[in-house]
């Protein structure tokens, strides 16, 4: 396939133009024309970009990209030379989908996830500058804090940390917001939902959720946001049956 042909299934999936995002959405570093093979992974670091042109990947797709406002201007020295270097030297195209993969109804890491989970009903949740970054849902059937959190580190193989009033409640409504949304637990204290999914957690949000009244579960930054980068590669294989790998990474945070 062409990058172009993929560039534009993935803008058109994805429509990062729909979000005020903190980073560069789609092409981040332009590669190869003709693609033969595509990874996936979490996030563009030093090992997977090493892994990608091990595995004679042409193009790399990534939730986490390379470029971020926070950084500012950044010179191609140090480790971050170390990272772009060889995509650029290995001629492999880098596509990386932030807010847009984390939102997605379909296959966002807020929607997987609560799929993963039972959630249904999924409607759009949370708000960065206008934009819903996550899902709210009912529970196919109430389960306790306690049983969920249990069920959250089998699908997630991660531990999980949980903020709760009391884990024998049972738990109807919830909100999604993978990855590093913290303080939106007060996101889903204001919509009257029961509980609240996320990646990290603060010290203060730990006391704070629970005082609220709302369960809240942290199951790690990398861990969460492994289900959307992997539903995505299953949607560009089924569109257009080319070589798919997903690059996978021990990161516990």
């Amino acid at each position: 396939m062409l990058r172009e042909d993929l560039n534009t299934f993935l803008s058109d999936l994805l429509t990062p133009e729909t979000f005020s995002d903190y980073c560069p959405n789609g092409l981040q570093i332009e590669g190869a024309e003709q693609i033969n093979k595509i990874a996936f992974a979490v996030s563009a670091t030093r090992d997977s970009i090493q892994k990608a042109v091990a595995l004679n990947a042409d193009t790399l797709v990534v939730h986490h990209g390379l470029f971020w406002k926070f950084h500012g201007t950044r010179t191609l020295t140090g480790s971050f030379a170390k990272r772009i270097y060889p995509l650029v030297q290995n001629n492999i195209n880098l596509f990386a989908y932030h807010l847009p993969l984390d939102a997605h109804p379909e296959v966002g890491n807020a929607a997987v996830l609560g799929q993963q989970i039972n959630c249904l009903q999924q409607t759009p949740f949370g708000d960065f500058k206008g934009s819903p970054t996550g899902i709210k849902g009912m529970l196919g059937y109430p389960v306790s804090a306690k049983e969920l959190c249990q069920k959250l580190e089998t699908i997630l193989d991660h531990n999980v940390i949980l903020a709760s009033p009391d884990q024998e409640q049972m738990i109807k409504s919830i909100g999604i917001i993978t990855g590093g949304a913290n303080s939106d637990w007060i996101l889903a204290q204001q919509a009257g939902l029961d509980a609240y999914i996320t990646g990290e957690i603060s010290e203060h949000d730990w006391h704070e959720s629970k005082e609220n009244g709302i369960h809240m579960f942290a199951g790690g930054h990398n861990a969460t946001e492994k289900g959307g980068i992997v539903r995505l590669m299953k949607r560009v294989q089924m569109q257009y049956e080319i070589k798919c790998v997903f690059i996978d990474s021990d990161n516990p945070a």
